[in-house]
């Protein structure tokens, strides 16, 4: 199970460094994605089966019209730069420039309809697309109003309707984050079923009879699927799993951080940043970025098919395990984040492929979860535990003395959206501000600002986008308020700025 997200990172001027962050994620993430899992459906003795969660944000920017143009431009550049390499880098830059002239050519051959194929797959039956809530937000820390939970997942399942065609019936969780209640919230959007951490399956009332190897039902009536860590620990894991093996990618040393500033800045790259061009490999997991050894693609490729075999062998063996205690056959979930598969382990989509190449050997059949409801037998009833997949386990890692003062933050402006949205606007003008005010307030609330700040990376960056979408809102409810002028220019600029979520409602923030 993939879940594939990213902030609304679009901006109207090129070259950004969150730019870079969605052209990279989808020439080493998505791309090859789609590509493996046509080939592998194509393939008659295969049969790919995956869920994968794809966020309204990342669904945004997949449907932008202004990104889509931008990109071919932008892996060109990138190109230019492997053909200028010295000697020594050759042989890796040219396996790299096929690589990524081959996504190239991936791209054009759908017109960069990406989501149209994803959707293509589900329709195939190899895919289970579930949504997510609408900009990320952590949900346990929106609690105290209610209505801004709805407004997350109602906005949610009507823009995966809009871009897909078909209403989602599965949710990834952000963060896999779970709360007394929430349930009967993903009831009203018509949601049905998510997975959660171990633990929140673990610590459910009663505790589950098989564990998390069989999802459960809660008295709301969903679904919740357990996260195995088992089954996730060796791929995820840098230090104990497969992508930390000497010989795949480095990701750390990038050509980025290399060259000379003046070259960056000719082909509009104005400061240092990674540009997902990496040419070394592990070589050690103590080894210092410079004594890194260049990556040899030939070498790469035998690993991956022998921790493919790996992987499926002791999957094998852990159903074998438990079904000797179980009674029946055990149900193994593995949730990761989408772009550890091509993003950080470069070699991690070429994994999938050989999992579903290989499967047959191992007697191990794939499925996703829509399909495991449909064929399952009556659910335990059970109370799922609060938690996260977070560090810790709970909520600590997005409440913490780096980013607790969003909390009073989001909930002000929470009650703000609540009580506009509560009362009858007649005015177009006020009812126009007030949508787009839901939007800001959405992205205000992402869960991935919350996490930079804890995480010390690009605090700066992440404290700029709260506040300018704060501002924004404010700006918009004081003009509502107060009944004052708007100018026309700046309602366009946001709007255009901002223009996600075409179908938002304010009435998904009304008090019941």
């Amino acid at each position: 199970m993939l879940h594939a997200h990213l902030p609304y990172v679009r901006s109207a001027k090129a070259g950004s460094l969150e730019e870079d962050w969605f052209f990279q994620a989808l020439m080493e993430c998505y791309l090859p994605l789609l590509e493996i899992l046509e080939v592998s459906k194509a393939a008659k003795e295969q049969n790919p089966k995956i869920t994968i969660g794809l966020s309204p944000t990342l669904l945004s920017l997949l449907d932008d019209p202004e990104l889509k143009q931008r990109f071919p431009a932008w892996i060109r550049r990138r190109m230019c730069l492997l053909e200028e390499l010295p000697q020594e880098l050759k042989n890796a830059g040219s396996h790299l420039l096929e690589k990524i002239k081959h996504q190239l050519r991936n791209w054009q051959s759908c017109n960069g309809e990406v989501i149209k194929r994803f959707s293509n797959l589900q329709k195939a039956g190899v895919v289970d697309l579930l949504t997510c809530a609408a900009t990320h937000g952590y949900l346990p820390l929106l609690r105290e109003n209610p209505e801004s939970v709805r407004g997350q997942l109602r906005t949610a399942v009507r823009e995966h309707l809009r871009l897909l065609g078909e209403r989602p019936l599965g949710i990834w969780l952000p963060e896999c984050a779970y709360y007394e209640g929430l349930d009967r919230l993903m009831l009203e959007a018509g949601l049905r079923y998510a997975v959660l951490d171990g633990h929140g399956i673990l610590h459910a009332k009663p505790r589950p009879r098989y564990g998390i190897y069989s999802p459960i039902c809660s008295k709301n009536g969903i679904a919740f699927f357990g996260r195995d860590s088992e089954s996730t620990l060796p791929v995820w894991s840098a230090k104990q799993g497969y992508p930390g093996n000497s010989s795949y990618r480095e990701f750390h040393k990038d050509l980025g951080w290399d060259l000379p500033l003046e070259r960056l800045k000719e082909i509009g790259v104005l400061d240092r940043r990674p540009l997902g061009l990496k040419l070394h490999r592990v070589t050690g997991l103590n080894c210092p970025l410079d004594k890194k050894e260049i990556y040899d693609p030939k070498i790469a490729n035998i690993r991956i098919k022998e921790h493919a075999k790996d992987y499926l062998k002791s999957r094998r063996l852990e159903m074998a395990r438990i079904k000797t205690t179980m009674g029946k056959k055990p149900l193994l979930t593995a949730p990761f984040d989408a772009e550890l598969f091509g993003h950080w382990w470069f070699e991690g989509p070429e994994f999938l492929a050989e999992l579903f190449t290989q499967n047959n050997n191992e007697e191990i059949n794939f499925t996703h979860l829509r399909e495991q409801l449909s064929s399952s037998s009556k659910l335990q009833l059970c109370e799922p535990s609060p938690s996260s997949w977070g560090q810790g386990g709970y909520h600590n890692y997005w409440l913490n003395d780096t980013n607790d003062w969003l909390i009073k933050k989001w909930s002000k402006a929470s009650k703000a959206m609540i009580k506009f949205s509560s009362i009858e606007m007649k005015d177009p003008h006020h009812q126009r501000m007030l949508k787009q005010a839901g939007k800001e307030l959405l992205l205000a609330q992402s869960s991935d600002w919350s996490f930079i700040l804890r995480a010390g990376t690009t605090t700066d960056l992440a404290k700029e986008r709260i506040n300018l979408h704060l501002n924004r809102f404010w700006k918009l409810i004081k003009t509502i308020e107060e009944k004052e002028e708007l100018s026309i220019d700046f309602l366009d600029y946001i709007e255009k700025e901002d223009s996600l979520f075409p179908l938002i409602q304010t009435k998904d923030w009304a008090k019941s």
